[in-house]
């Protein structure tokens, strides 16, 4: 017999997330009336399936690759063996135990906060779940996330065909992966994969590399990965099947059709928001084609006039944990706060790809600079001379950093090589400063370190507007040895 039972709360979260934990969190300070639905794990896609093991299984694979480079130091190892079942064992315990952290936080919310099921709207303020029971919500968060997306042809592949949370569930590693999607994971999970022995092809159709928008550094980024593994980003695949326990895929390569086997797919080729099961239909939301809010304010979190909000990778926002949790706060603050609606500052984008090299994007890119049809000079610096990087063995890479001719202020950076995520920091908070170029090169550098490699890019871009705009070159007795 249906439940025809109907909840009241101030503030309903659909979703427990990131984004969902984090309004929690915030909404509970200024109300207790809150109640947070979840159909699935609580806990975050990052401890789960994203972030902490890929990185798991990205150290193993760095720890193989080191040492069978060493002889480049003058250190001999005679063999480097792979333990597919101990580099999945530690990572599976890593990943619960980083899972298990989660999980306490939520267990200890009290039990009439939380509800068990799917919830769609029915009304602007009415959600109906699959039980039958209807909640009356002053206000919503939607923080239901993303979920991977495919071409539906593929489906016939049964299971060989895999997306990023099953690998994080495997006893033992396989001999052969297709990966496909040239985006953030599919580079990092076939570039490990190929580290620790598993035979590696990965597949993509843009040419794009991760999210580099700088065709230069692109390049550069793409002949690095090519170099060590099978990576074509822009393959001609003819056609892709099963057969028995393998995964046969067709291509298209120099004029003639060549196969090959492998024993699973990985389909890393993007994610769709978590809304179209929502009924925002009936929410009196206006959607565009994709079925998307097309009123939402980013700095509030709030769509349009109404009282919903939608923060973290159900929104059109970078699917990244600290973003995910910045809406979040902004959205459980606002929402328990309603009718008041605060604008909140949103952080400096920053964004980190750990490959190797790793992919670092900071501030405005390339893309949107030149979209924008904006002003600006370009600074660079090659990694292949620089000192530290060279004396470690890791001199591959480009960093182009993004400065406005006129007033020299430092807009954006794309990078790809050493150290990339930790630069991408110095120069996120660089902009957060509203940091000048001049002023960031009268900024302490020590000797030898890879960030002097920052330096030389800074240098060249003050060159660059000296060059341009000699007007607006500092006096001498005001600049810096810099």
């Amino acid at each position: 017999m249906p439940n025809t039972m109907t909840i009241k709360a101030e503030v309903v979260i659909i979703g427990a997330g990131s984004a969902g934990m984090s309004a929690y969190k915030s909404a509970r300070q200024f109300t207790d009336s809150i109640l947070v639905i979840e159909d699935g794990h609580y806990g975050t896609t990052c401890a789960r399936v994203g972030c902490m093991p890929s990185k798991l299984l990205i150290a193993a694979a760095e720890a193989a690759h080191h040492a069978r480079h060493a002889g480049q130091f003058g250190i001999n190892v005679a063999k480097v063996e792979v333990d597919g079942k101990a580099v999945m064992a530690r990572l599976r315990a890593e990943r619960d135990r980083f899972v298990g952290f989660v999980v306490e936080d939520v267990e200890i919310w009290p039990d009439a906060h939380k509800i068990r099921g799917s919830a769609r709207f029915v009304a602007p303020n009415r959600l109906l779940l699959n039980d039958g029971t209807e909640i009356e919500a002053g206000r919503v968060v939607i923080a239901t996330g993303s979920r991977p997306v495919w071409p539906s042809a593929w489906d016939a592949l049964g299971d060989r065909l895999i997306i990023n949370d099953d690998v994080f569930d495997w006893d033992d590693l396989p001999s052969a992966i297709a990966v496909f999607g040239n985006g953030v994971i599919g580079l990092e999970l076939a570039q490990a994969l190929d580290r620790l022995g598993v035979r590696v092809k990965l597949f993509g159709r843009s040419g794009r590399v991760g999210p580099l928008t700088d065709p230069v550094v692109a390049e550069v980024a793409r002949a690095a990965y090519a170099a060590e593994y099978r990576f074509s980003p822009s393959s001609e695949v003819v056609s892709v099947k099963r057969e028995g326990n393998q995964v046969i895929v067709a291509e298209r390569l120099a004029g003639r059709e060549v196969e090959e086997r492998f024993d699973y797919l990985i389909a890393a080729t993007g994610r769709r928001p978590n809304l179209d099961r929502l009924g925002l239909e009936h929410a009196g939301i206006a959607l565009d084609e994709l079925g998307t809010p097309v009123d939402w304010d980013r700095r509030t979190t709030q769509i349009g006039e109404s009282a919903i909000f939608l923060a973290g990778d159900a929104a059109p926002d970078a699917p990244l944990l600290h973003e995910a949790s910045d809406a979040g706060r902004i959205a459980g603050e606002n929402a328990a706060r309603f009718p008041f609606v605060a604008p909140r500052h949103r952080r400096t984008p920053i964004g980190v790809v750990f490959s190797d090299p790793q992919i670092a994007m900071v501030g405005q890119s390339h893309a949107q600079l030149t979209k924008a049809q904006a002003k600006f000079i370009t600074g660079a610096v090659d990694f292949t001379g620089q000192g530290r990087a060279r004396v470690a063995g890791r001199n591959i890479g480009k960093l182009n950093v993004y400065a406005h001719p006129e007033t020299g202020k430092f807009l954006g950076a794309e990078m790809v090589g050493p150290a990339a995520e930790h630069i991408a920091h110095l120069l996120a908070w660089a902009i957060e400063a509203d940091r000048s170029v001049q002023q960031m090169l009268d900024s302490p550098f020590y000797h030898p370190v890879i960030e002097e490699g920052v330096r030389t890019a800074l240098r060249a871009a003050r060159d660059a507007m000296d060059a341009k705009s000699p007007a607006h070159r500092p006096c001498l007795d005001c600049r810096s040895a810099a």
